[in-house]
């Protein structure tokens, strides 16, 4: 079962900047594959919004395009992250959920 939190405001801890953006992504869990759509990624981890969620502390792998402009790169780069959902919350009737990025490796 879900375990809802109001979010605390910003992190004092956080130290990656995150950038808004809004991608579809496509979660491989243990439960199976869940849509979901980003709200800002970092270095570090990622916000998601979601009709499911995976649990808490519930393993996730996705694969990104990160946009050229974002990258300052000339093509858009490909990423495959592995992470763990760390927590949920529900902010104006949106199913949210924080994940940290322990592993990413670049897609040629």
């Amino acid at each position: 079962m879900a375990q809802w939190q109001m979010p605390a405001g910003d992190n004092p801890v956080r130290t990656a900047v995150r950038f808004p953006m809004k991608l579809a992504i496509r979660l491989q869990t243990d439960q199976g594959e869940m849509e979901a759509m980003t709200e800002n990624i970092s270095a570090n981890g990622l916000l998601f919004v979601g009709e499911e969620l995976p649990p808490i502390e519930a393993r996730i792998e996705f694969t990104i395009a990160m946009p050229s402009a974002v990258m300052g790169t000339d093509k858009d780069v490909t990423i495959h992250c592995i992470g763990r959902v760390v927590r949920h919350y529900l902010q104006g009737g949106q199913k949210k959920a924080a994940a940290v990025i322990d592993e990413y490796f670049l897609k040629a």
